[in-house]
């Protein structure tokens, strides 16, 4: 009873970690002929992190991580609009981290290795396809090879081939008008540090926040987002992680951006190499899964990264697999119970990040209503209707703090496949 999974990214990995645990063969078929790291930083919510620890990952996460303590947004004077602690600080049970995304799937990778053995993996191996079978379903590779199983499920991200097979005419990822250059710079930790910053509004926008802890001098690594729109019927860039980007392209936009608590024209100047891509996502699928197929994390649902919710979904994709999996056995049936518990939240996140109803909404306000210039931004927006927003998205997303604190694991502690 075999379960065949399309790539090993964040949400291939976390589902073999979590198969691994409750007694379920599995195999992970990976594009790439090596495993690398990729990407810059991103963050993870309580409610991922959460799962990350009851695959017993406490040690790794605080070797690669920094647990967040705070989140702000900033108007592009450099004025506070709203702050809040996170994590433990916020009265979570568990903590935020912000790593970076290599080294989270470097480690998901290494634990997996050591747990289920280096034979668990086969990479050079790019998914083209699937087909039910009488016994199971077949996952069809790029070099011709069929291998069969009993369930196949699609972590092959926003490029997914098998989603492209469900849906032959969606076409490429769609481009919102925005680029965001990323990189990391050593620089000296923002508000004190393990804090999370949002500066601006929806035209130009800079993200930052350590996933290093500070030096004996000061001195983090700080991941840093600079966002910018364009016209979306412009031509740009195919996305791409790898793509090394002119800071001059985007630095004059952010040349005044020197506030006492940050200098984001020294940090954008401090990079070494800088990423550029568009903000892409999809429009939402009406199904994910066909027989004993399905499809998770980035494959079912890529959403902007507004919210630091991305990553995390994809874990808890994994884990809701596994759960239902214990329900039902190695069975279609599991498959469908994920997606009908996981696909309307998800349609309602990534709803809420295109529609500008996400966290960071609150800046595009302040900007509308008073430039970002204000003196106390409780004669802008009351401070009850910032706690409000706030909230809601945390509702909305599945991590608000009472609900998560209440809520029973996913899969209970021991609990295996019978």
């Amino acid at each position: 009873m075999t379960i065949l999974i399309a790539g090993g990214g964040i949400a291939g990995l976390t589902l073999g970690l979590t198969l691994h645990q409750i007694g379920v063969p599995f195999h992970i078929y990976e594009a790439t002929a090596e495993i690398k790291p990729m990407g810059v930083g991103i963050n993870l919510q309580p409610n991922a992190v959460r799962e990350l620890l009851d695959l017993d990952l406490a040690d790794e996460l605080d070797a690669i991580g920094v647990k967040t303590k705070q989140y702000g947004f900033y108007s592009k004077l450099g004025k506070t609009i709203w702050e809040e602690p996170r994590g433990t600080w916020a009265g979570y049970a568990w903590p935020q981290y912000s790593v970076h995304r290599g080294a989270l799937q470097m480690m998901l990778y290494h634990v997996l290795l050591d747990r289920a053995g280096p034979d668990c993996i086969t990479t050079g191996a790019r998914a083209a396809g699937f087909e039910n079978t009488e016994t199971g379903a077949a996952l069809l590779l790029a070099d011709g090879r069929r291998v069969e199983g009993n369930l196949v499920i699609a972590a092959d991200g926003i490029h997914s081939a098998l989603r492209a097979q469900i849906a032959p005419d969606e076409g490429a990822p769609i481009w919102n008008g925005r680029i965001l250059w990323r990189a990391t710079t050593r620089a000296k930790a923002l508000l004190g540090g393990a804090a999370m910053v949002m500066i601006g509004h929806d035209h130009v926008r800079l993200v930052a926040y350590p996933i290093s802890e500070p030096d004996e001098n000061g001195i983090a690594t700080i991941n840093w987002i600079a966002e910018k729109s364009f016209d979306p019927s412009a031509p740009w860039k195919k996305e791409d992680w790898n793509r090394a980007a002119d800071i001059n392209d985007f630095l004059p936009d952010f040349s005044d951006w020197k506030f006492n608590w940050i200098d984001v024209p020294a940090l954008i100047k401090g990079a070494e190499v800088v990423y550029e891509y568009p903000m892409v996502d999809r429009d939402p699928l009406d199904q994910w899964t066909f027989g004993n197929v399905t499809l998770m994390g980035d494959a079912a649902h890529p959403t902007y990264p507004v919210g630091s919710n991305g990553a995390g979904q994809a874990i808890l994709d994994a884990r809701i697999i596994g759960a239902r999996l214990i329900e039902h056995g190695i069975t279609a049936q599991a498959l469908q119970a994920f997606e009908d518990e996981v696909r309307p939240i998800a349609t309602g996140v990534g709803n809420a990040n295109r529609s500008g109803n996400g966290p960071d909404g609150v800046l595009q306000q302040v900007e509308d209503l008073c430039g970002g210039d204000f003196e106390d931004i409780g004669s802008v927006i009351s401070l009850d209707d910032l706690a409000a927003h706030a909230e809601k998205y945390k509702t909305l997303a599945g991590f608000s703090i009472e609900t998560l604190n209440a809520k029973p694991r996913i899969i209970a502690e021991g609990a295996r496949v019978s």
